[in-house]
């Protein structure tokens, strides 16, 4: 018996020990060894299941399921399968780490440059909580910021386990979230441009052509009136009448070609910018253009910000960079256009402050997808 108490001292915890002990003492008053070796046998190889059972039940009540990471990296996957709007992905994701793991507080933080701002939280926000960065193909995009269990100051290590596989969740969550939501400013940031082109053109239309044509057609009657009495007269004004017309078609190309430059369709895009280039006297400016001598068929959106970028950013150059030599390149690769304006001038200065035509460039890069 002496033997047999050595070896469970080393297979069995103090409750094992005590179970074993007493029913080995019940069982050896009957001086049967035989029996008192298989009680103690069955009682161990029945206690040890019992035992991890309830261990796992108390572990779940006090810890959640950082046990069993299987099954709350399941629960993530269904219910953001069953989360159809974009802005509850991160509440739900914030909820099931809360509840997974039995935390007094979870939310998420997105921003950029180590600017971040919470954006969905669950539970009462705690002093100090943990930070566990969120990040895209290596890339920050946020933070999961978590409150540690009453009595804890740190995570154990099963609990950072589970937490790194729910960061990877997350952190493609955050990223699908945020680009979501900048393509929704990047649409309402055109329809507000598109609003305010239909206001201009109404405005140029009803304050500019419309009175001029209206005036024509007053005018004309005049002229009409004196070819019967003063022919010299009714001359002169349809002289003025003429002069008044040719300000109306000049009126009317100038908002056709806002629309789109009438270049792009007489000359396609290369064609176009060398086109811009020539406008500047080499002597003050030399343009020169690198491009290939023929591009396949670009979407019309794509003629139309490629042109206005180039113009745009050629006019900067002539206006404010002092240069004698500016390179504009166009280079199309894996179906990517690339526009490049390059110049000798004095650069940027120290403190740039981006204007109106820089933010246009932007936002026409934006509204296509590109940058």
């Amino acid at each position: 018996m002496l033997v047999l108490r050595i070896v469970v001292q080393r297979k069995m915890e103090p409750s094992g020990l005590l179970v074993v002990g007493y029913l080995g003492q019940l069982f050896r008053t009957s001086d049967n060894l035989l029996v008192a070796l298989a009680a103690t046998g069955v009682v161990a190889v029945l206690f040890a299941p019992l035992r991890e059972r309830l261990q796992r039940s108390v572990n779940r009540l006090m810890y959640g399921d950082r046990d069993d990471p299987y099954t709350v990296v399941s629960r993530l996957g269904r219910r953001l399968e069953a989360t159809l709007a974009p802005e509850a992905v991160l509440p739900t994701i914030v909820e099931t780490v809360r509840e997974a793991l039995k935390l007094p507080y979870a939310a998420i933080s997105l921003g950029s440059d180590g600017d971040y701002g919470v954006v969905a939280s669950a539970g009462e926000p705690v002093d100090t909580p943990q930070h566990l960065v969120l990040s895209y193909q290596n890339a920050p995009v946020g933070e999961l910021l978590l409150g540690t269990r009453q009595g804890e100051s740190a995570f154990s290590a099963a609990d950072r386990r589970l937490l790194e596989d729910l960061a990877r969740q997350a952190g493609l969550a955050a990223h699908t979230v945020r680009l979501t939501a900048d393509l929704r400013q990047a649409r309402e940031r055109l329809v507000a441009t598109r609003e305010e082109e239909r206001r201009r053109l109404r405005r140029d239309l009803h304050d500019g052509l419309g009175p001029m044509l209206g005036s024509l057609t007053l005018r004309l009657d005049v002229a009409q009136d004196l070819l019967e009495h003063d022919a010299e007269a009714a001359r002169k004004l349809l002289m003025g009448l003429k002069e008044q017309a040719q300000v109306a078609v000049a009126d009317i190309r100038r908002l056709v070609y806002a629309l789109r430059p009438p270049a792009l369709d007489d000359l396609g895009l290369v064609g176009a910018v060398n086109e811009i280039a020539v406008q500047y006297p080499a002597h003050q400016l030399h343009v020169f253009v690198e491009a290939p001598d023929c591009l396949p068929d670009l979407p019309t959106a794509v003629e139309v910000a490629a042109y206005r970028t180039v113009q745009e950013a050629v006019t900067n150059v002539a206006r404010h960079a002092k240069a004698r030599r500016c390179r504009v390149r166009l280079t199309l690769h894996t179906g990517v256009l690339n526009v490049e304006i390059e110049d000798d001038g004095c650069g940027l200065p120290a403190d740039p402050k981006s204007g109106v035509g820089m933010a246009g460039m932007r936002e026409r890069a934006d509204e296509l997808g590109g940058r």
